[in-house]
């Protein structure tokens, strides 16, 4: 009879050489999320416009939102028995989502905003389908829950995009 090699389990049940990989796909989550935190802190302090107040606050709850999530992958990572990167250069170097510097006009801070949101998605999906192959469920809910709610965020983010959009050129009267 063969000899069945066993799994060397990690504290919560998970097999270690496996969860290795997640850890690191959450490390380039959190990287992804502290780059983009910080882009929503300076849109919300220098973005102009017409809008200012709307956006002013709509950025302020999406800051606090990424910095309730950066907690929480931080978190997920010491769980499943690693370390969370946590210096500005290892974000730089690791994230898919890169600086918007000097960015302050109304519809821009929104576009850059929905870029990064869109990156977030991609580097998330690939940990939840990673996660999911390995029973992960801790992680793949974590995921679930933030995939969804930058779902919604894009499609609002876009619908006010569209909603002060100024035709230039076009003439309403049709008498």
């Amino acid at each position: 009879m063969a000899q069945v090699q066993e799994q060397k389990l990690n504290h919560i049940g998970l097999e270690t050489e496996k969860v290795e990989g997640i850890a690191s796909m959450l490390n380039d989550v959190l990287s992804a999320y502290q780059v983009h935190y910080q882009n929503l802190r300076g849109f919300h302090w220098n973005v102009k416009g017409h809008v200012f107040f709307e956006l002013h606050e709509k950025f302020e709850e999406l800051y606090e939102e990424a910095k309730n999530a950066i907690d929480e992958i931080a978190e997920r990572i010491l769980t499943l028995g690693y370390t969370p990167l946590h210096t500005m250069t290892d974000y730089i170097e690791t994230s898919s989502v890169k600086e918007a510097k000097n960015v302050n006009n109304d519809h821009d801070t929104v576009k850059f905003t929905i870029r990064d949101l869109q990156g977030l998605l991609m580097k998330e999906r690939e940990a939840w389908r990673r996660a999911s192959d390995i029973d992960d469920v801790g992680t793949t809910h974590m995921l679930e829950d933030y995939i969804g709610n930058q779902e919604k965020t894009i499609w609002m983010l876009n619908a006010w995009l569209s909603k002060n959009t100024i035709n230039i050129g076009t003439s309403d009267s049709n008498s």
